[in-house]
Parts: C-alpha cells; structure tokens; sequence
C-alpha cells in the first residue's frame, strides 16, 4: 500500500474510533442517571421506614414533621451502563491505537509531527491512563469526563487540523522526537485525567455545603477528600513526566537550534504549565492550601495545556511553527 492508503485507512479508524466513544458516553451518562436513580430510591425507602416507625408500624398515625434521615449512599456495585461503557471504550481505544500505528507506518516516522497526530495520540494516551488507572482504583464514574472530552477534541483535530503525510522536517529529524513529544502527551493525559477528579472534587464540595441538590449521582461517587487524594497522585505523576520534557526540550533546543532557551512562545508555555503544577504540588502540600483552591489549579493547570496546543500553536509565532497546520 502507498502511504496515502495507510493514511486513508488510519483515518477510517479515528473516524470509527471517535464513533464508539460517543456511544461510550452515552453509557457512561446512563450509568450517572442511574446512580441518581438509586440515590433517590434509597432516600424514599428511608423516609417511608422513618415514617412506619413514627405511626408504631401500623402505617396509620400522624405525619411525621421532622425531616428523615439521610439514608446511606446506595451500593456502587456495576451497572449494566456501566460495564457497557467500559467495554465501549476498550474497544474504541483499540481501534484508535491500531489508528495511530497505522499513521506511524504511512509516515514512515512517529506519528506525532503535527496538531492532528499529537490530538490523536494524546487522546489516546488519556483512555489509556484512564484505564490503567482503573487497574489501581476504581474511577470509571470519570467515564463520561474522559469519552466526552477525548471525542470533542479527537472530532475537533480530524475534522480542523488533518493533514496528509508530509516528509519529517530537518529540525524534527531527531531521536529527541520520540522522547521529547511522547513524554509530553504522557504528561498531558495524567493533567486530564487528574482535571477531571479535581471538577468532581469541588462538586463533592459544594453537595457538602448544601448545593447541587438536583446531581444526586454525587452520592455515589468517592468523597472530596478521597477524590482529592487521587487527583494529587495522578498529577504528581503527570508533572514528573512534564519536568522531563521541559528539560529534555532545552537539551533538543541547544542540538538543534544552539542554545537551551530563547523565550520562544513555546517554550514559554511549557515553563508557565509547569510552574502552575509546580504550584499545585506546593498548595496541596501546604495543609492552608488544601481543597478547593489546590482543586482550581490542578483545572487551571491543565487549561493552560489545552490553550498552549491550541491557541499557541495556531496564533502565535515562532521556532516551533511546525507543530500547527
């Protein structure tokens, strides 16, 4: 096959990749609208129970005036949703990894050259931590943040940033391309994922103080503290990872262009996405700083990721031109 073909190919299962990952979605958002089902049931459940009690169990007597108790959140067992979802994004990460390899061989390079190919492998290593992940602690609740997000900018990037294969230019013709750019989309999927449990955290917060009456699926999911702890350890992971590739990226700079830093746009961005982890790291290891505020900037943090492989790349100008259109 020509490379074009591949590329033709490859791109069919983006296309169906993206697909199932809607369909994922759906799941995973079913699986929410059942929790809050249970939620619901178990509270009525109690409040009759209260009730019969009150009247000597005769289910005849005077209303009850006092609000009942809050029942237990209901069990998390799987739901059929659930492990429809589950099984939906197993495979729509199989086809898109088969997609990716595929690239990589129409290529004849590591298929990470360009805006579409780093959306197409970032995404995908996003669903892979997501379900590595899930080899450590359950965290498929986060099932509907991670499809959504991963068919939204997977969609976005085919449809917008495609480009055919292009011969690799002189300044990426560079074992420091494997390196530098596969350590940053690792790096990027854990900044996801640790975002994602960072919103559920302050969602948890805020049930705590008496809002968000109406998302009764909050009352299934892991406390705001257990969210947080996890949301810390994925993103400790993530900017490990981060670290290496602003060094690494200074270490390609000086082969490639002469010096460790130029204060290139770029450039720039990584260091400003490493010091809000930096801070993160710091806020959350400071007890004032735990909660909610160190919540803000894990999603700040990974906010400034999205806006430096968008805007950065299509608005402003500079050595790394090459990793826009």
């Amino acid at each position: 096959m020509t490379p074009n073909q591949l590329a033709d190919i490859s791109l069919i299962a983006v296309y169906s990749a993206i697909a199932v990952y809607v369909l994922a979605f759906v799941a995973f958002t079913l699986d929410l609208s059942a929790r809050s089902a249970r939620v619901i049931a178990a509270r009525d459940a109690a409040a009759s129970a209260v009730a019969v009690r009150a009247s000597g169990g005769s289910g005849v007597g005077t209303a009850v005036l006092e609000r009942p108790a809050v029942a237990a959140p209901p069990s998390r067992r799987d739901s059929r949703y659930q492990r429809i979802g589950t099984a939906l994004v197993i495979i729509a990460w199989l086809v898109h990894v088969t997609g990716a390899v595929i690239r990589g061989f129409a290529n004849g390079h590591v298929p990470w050259t360009n805006m579409f190919e780093f959306a197409m492998i970032g995404t995908a290593i996003m669903v892979g931590v997501f379900l590595v992940l899930n080899l450590w602690r359950d965290v498929r609740f986060l099932g509907t943040y991670i499809t959504g997000i991963v068919a939204i900018l997977l969609g976005v990037a085919t449809v917008n940033f495609y480009v055919q294969v292009t011969p690799l230019p002189p300044a990426l013709q560079s074992a420091w391309l494997v390196v530098h750019v596969f350590v940053a989309t690792l790096g990027t999927g854990f900044f996801a994922v640790g975002a994602g449990l960072s919103i559920l955290q302050l969602m948890q917060t805020r049930r705590d103080r008496g809002g968000l009456p109406r998302w009764n699926f909050l009352a299934t999911l892991p406390t705001a503290g257990q969210l947080e702890s996890v949301a810390y350890r994925v993103v400790v992971v993530g900017f490990v990872f981060w670290t290496f590739t602003l060094i690494a990226g200074a270490i390609w700079a000086e082969r490639a262009w002469g010096r460790y830093w130029g204060w290139d746009t770029k450039e720039v961005w990584t260091f400003i996405i490493w010091v809000l982890f930096a801070g993160y790291i710091h806020a959350r290891a400071t007890r004032g700083w735990r909660g909610s505020r160190a919540a803000y900037l894990a999603i700040i943090g990974f906010g400034a990721v999205l806006f430096n492989y968008s805007v950065v790349n299509l608005f402003f100008k500079g050595l790394h031109a090459y990793s826009g259109l």
